[in-house]
């Protein structure tokens, strides 16, 4: 994975499902993102033909959402185009698939993923015995003899079992969105984010939103819990993409970017998907020869506030050098898109800021995975 360089990262605002993007599609959501990235390295002076593109989304149409939306940004019809599923870890996911295309020899992969909840279709079991069919809200992620939690029950249970109470969650919630706010009147977002049907910024981080107001909340998925409406993230729309050439493209082309050093998939007990993502930060950070000290930057992706502190508390992990500009409890949770938004965050913190050299990105995956991917910049 060595060789493969992230050149060019951006995104579309995240919208709140229901808002500012409902009335957008995913492979039309993806295809301005699409686009503008594949104009940008053309600008940075990475000529040829785009050898694949690679989506992940989770609950759009089928039929390929990665092709029609490649077809929908005008990338030529002669430009492949792959979708990847791997529930919230679709979009990282995607990017550790083109980093792989790019070390087999690919010389130009836009990465990235689309989630658009608001125009996600009605899905139905088909009828048993004449009766109505009936229509489920997600695909069971393990079999029959798993437990199988819905994620907000299972970030709840993960909190109590690790001792993560209701107060940190809160603070970590505020947290969020205050820095995600700060980042936002600053324009920190401003370089990474296309325009989407008039939307220019995210819609959900709130001002003001304080641990006082937060306590207030009720419990959300069991009596008695600590995970409310609050310290979870928003259902919402987004894409994201970045693009991946060889490391000899990057430097003939002088353009500085994200260096892949290693990347890492693992697995976990279904009935505690959160957890998803410790094993897969150690094996990544393992395969990387690195260790979180050596880390100048770290994007996790905020289901939960329970469940981010848990994943910290199990690493060793400062919860205050996560998402440092706010992470999806406050901008939201694209699900198949969130893991290549960690990735256009780091590449806004390390290429466009310069704050720092490492970063790592990680999520939690759905029926108990996680996927994490460590970066190092160049140029």
């Amino acid at each position: 994975m060595s060789g493969s360089v992230i050149v060019a990262a951006l995104r579309s605002p995240i919208g709140t499902a229901g808002h500012g993007l409902a009335g957008v599609d995913a492979a039309t959501l993806a295809a301005p993102v699409l686009r503008a990235v594949a104009d940008a390295v053309a600008v940075g002076g990475v000529t040829g033909r785009i050898d694949e593109v690679v989506l992940g989304n989770c609950m759009g149409p089928g039929g390929d959402v990665a092709r029609v939306a490649a077809l929908a940004g005008g990338l030529g019809i002669e430009v492949p185009a792959l979708t990847v599923d791997r529930q919230c870890g679709s979009g990282l996911a995607a990017l550790e698939v083109g980093a792989g295309l790019v070390a087999a020899g690919a010389g130009l992969v836009l990465a990235g993923g689309v989630e658009s909840a608001s125009t996600a279709p009605w899905r139905m079991w088909p009828p048993v015995e004449g009766e109505t069919p009936r229509r489920y809200q997600r695909a069971p992620f393990a079999p029959t003899g798993f437990d199988d939690p819905d994620m907000g029950l299972a970030a709840d249970l993960l909190a109590e079992e690790s001792g993560v109470t209701r107060e940190r969650q809160d603070a970590y919630a505020a947290r969020s969105h205050r820095l995600a706010w700060a980042a936002r009147e600053r324009g920190g977002y401003d370089a990474e984010i296309v325009p989407v049907a008039g939307l220019v910024h995210d819609e959900r981080p709130r001002p003001g939103l304080s641990e006082d107001r937060l306590a207030r909340l009720p419990a959300t998925f069991r009596p008695g819990g600590t995970v409310t409406a609050g310290n979870s993230c928003g259902i919402s729309d987004g894409a994201a993409v970045v693009a991946m050439v060889p490391a000899g493209v990057q430097a003939a082309a002088g353009l500085p970017g994200l260096r892949v050093l290693a990347t890492a998939s693992a697995g976990v007990a279904p009935e505690r998907p959160g957890r998803g993502m410790v094993p897969a930060v150690r094996e990544a950070l393992a395969r990387a020869g690195l260790t979180l000290d050596d880390l100048d930057a770290i994007e996790l992706n905020e289901a939960f506030a329970g469940q981010v502190l848990a994943c910290c508390d199990e690493l060793g992990l400062d919860p205050e050098r996560v998402c440092t500009d706010g992470g999806a409890l406050a901008l939201g949770h694209p699900w198949g898109a969130s893991g290549a938004v960690l990735a256009v965050r780091l590449f806004t913190r390390l290429v466009r800021e310069r704050r720092g050299r490492r970063g790592l990105a990680a999520i939690a995956v759905g029926g108990g995975q996680g996927v994490a991917m460590v970066v190092e910049a160049v140029g």
